[in-house]
């Protein structure tokens, strides 16, 4: 069984300019003359962390982690205007222009994975190949299976309290959250924050995640405001763009990874992805969540990666 490679520093960092106010932190590592692999993180608004760098051979791997918009290190933090999907495809874009890098491997998952697939459909020539997990495909069904009817039947209780939070129903929840942390009522942005991450991390970690009192920081609400942002406005993206536009990737190599136990994106989406890109390696783990953690999930996509690095260099 594979686990992270050891950890290593960045060999270089920047900020990259953008058409707007936005600076976004790249960062590169491994190998300056390996092959060239992006890693998305998730979220919207997580950011990357120092781990994200240990799924890849340093020998072999030119590894490049960014910060998107208004996440992490990116200036300014939360930031949403100029913030929208086709912004961060863009930037995607500067970056491997800024590098000289001719193609490169994408590896993302969750939102990360939603990226990846949107800008190999724009930039197929640029890609080489995919490696994606815990699939999200941004359709009103992954909407309504997280915020209307769905995994609420799963965790009911923490579902109501964040219902509670905001005086809403199945149908009003994301109006009505947006609307809070968005809102003048600094206490009221503060409870509808600190109960949309509680019921995110109950639902992509399981355990207790019944929120306390103790204040939230700056980041933390405009980190929830920026979540919301995407999700009200569907991502950015049109309904199903991503299956209908699957044509397009036929012949790009990609490994797909999803754990049974996904909650956050259930295992349908990834079979749905599956069933558009049949070419693509299908690997379900029978014991892994949603989060790139844990044993099972860090040997797949490890080794995912290191047979992206043998079949592709």
């Amino acid at each position: 069984m594979k686990i992270l490679y050891p950890e290593l520093p960045p060999f270089h960092t920047f900020l990259l300019e953008t058409d707007s106010i936005h600076q976004v932190y790249v960062e590169q590592s491994g190998n300056p003359a390996g092959m060239p692999v992006i890693f998305l993180h998730g979220g919207p608004c997580s950011g990357t962390k120092p781990d994200h760098r240990r799924f890849f051979d340093p020998a072999r791997y030119h590894i490049i982690l960014l910060d998107q918009r208004g996440c992490g290190l990116s200036q300014p933090f939360g930031e949403l205007q100029g913030n929208t999907t086709q912004d961060l495809l863009d930037d995607m874009e500067r970056i491997r222009s800024r590098l000289r890098i001719e193609q490169w491997l994408l590896f993302g998952g969750s939102w990360g994975g939603t990226l990846a697939l949107l800008y190999a459909q724009q930039f197929p020539q640029r890609v080489l190949g995919m490696v994606l997990r815990g699939v999200f495909l941004a359709r009103q069904v992954d909407m309504q299976w997280f915020l209307q009817n769905g995994v609420n039947r799963i965790y009911p209780e923490v579902w109501q309290n964040m219902l509670n939070s905001v005086s809403a129903s199945s149908d009003d929840v994301l109006v009505k959250l947006y609307a809070a942390v968005f809102g003048k009522d600094q206490a009221a942005a503060e409870r509808a924050a600190r109960h949309w991450q509680c019921w995110g991390g109950q639902v992509a970690l399981g355990g207790d995640f019944l929120p306390n009192n103790e204040p939230l920081d700056v980041q933390a609400v405009k980190q929830s405001q920026m979540e919301l942002h995407y999700a009200k406005n569907n991502y950015f993206i049109a309904e199903d763009q991503i299956l209908k536009n699957c044509a397009i990737l036929r012949d790009i190599p990609t490994i797909i990874i999803h754990g049974q136990n996904d909650l956050t994106c259930p295992l349908e989406a990834g079979w749905s992805l599956h069933q558009a890109l049949p070419q693509a390696e299908w690997r379900v783990l029978p014991n892994a969540g949603h989060v790139a953690k844990g044993e099972e999930m860090i040997d797949a996509l490890v080794s995912a990666a290191d047979k992206m690095a043998r079949e592709l260099s």
